[in-house]
């Protein structure tokens, strides 16, 4: 991972450009997620729409990874890649993309659900989405990481939930992953100061029971132990 980098009003600008790219690709992926539609085709979406809208897919050979998406189902937790999976009835959807647009980077995931879900992954993806929020409220200049960390950590605790602690957040912008590291987990007042001009990623990554994880063989994908 790369130093901290601070963004200028231009640079933020220019961000805002490839996120907005980002945000409404993500929008195209909501309106194909259906019983029946494979994970590749909805990496190949992508990778045209990307392109259409004059960026490049941020995630495609970044240290090697295979597609233009993160694809993860079900117990997947992140970094899963995009195949002949037919999505079906009850799953719940992870899926991540980048944006690099006139050399500026963004990244951002939605979790998608397909079809009905059971109350009990309901309130998961409630909980995670709030815990999300809280921490940006405290993505502000003059707090510190751990004020977000902690801000999600009080909130899915509650419920119950684990934090996964091998994958965090994470800087952007001119990299793909720059410092400082983000986590879900921390205490009031510690980590890097937040400053005018830091860009991060807030990554709240909560699974139902335990934190634990697994990585397989295939060198991405990471899902629950």
């Amino acid at each position: 991972m790369s130093k901290v980098y601070y963004k200028s009003a231009d640079d933020i600008e220019q961000l805002r450009k490839s996120a907005t790219v980002l945000s409404q690709l993500l929008g195209e992926i909501a309106r194909e997620i259906r019983p029946g539609v494979t994970t590749l085709a909805l990496d190949k979406l992508a990778y045209d729409y990307i392109h259409d809208h004059g960026g490049r897919p941020a995630f495609l050979n970044y240290n090697g990874f295979p597609n233009s998406l993160c694809i993860s189902v079900n117990d997947q937790v992140v970094h899963g890649i995009p195949g002949n999976y037919e999505l079906r009835e009850g799953d719940i959807v992870s899926v991540d993309g980048g944006v690099e647009l006139d050399t500026y980077i963004s990244d951002s995931a939605y979790t998608f659900a397909v079809g009905e879900i059971g109350d009990d992954v309901k309130q998961l993806l409630r909980v995670t989405k709030e815990s999300l929020e809280l921490g940006i409220e405290q993505a502000v200049s003059g707090k510190r990481v751990g004020d977000i960390a902690y801000a999600v950590q009080e909130h899915v605790t509650q419920y119950g939930y684990g934090i996964v602690r091998e994958l965090v957040g994470h800087g952007v912008g001119f990299k793909l992953h720059e410092k400082p590291e983000v986590p879900n987990y921390g205490k009031r007042g510690s980590g890097t100061k937040l400053e005018t001009g830091l860009v991060i990623c807030i990554e709240p990554m909560i699974n139902m029971g335990k934190a634990g994880v697994k990585f397989w063989d295939d060198g991405w994908t990471v899902s629950t132990a």
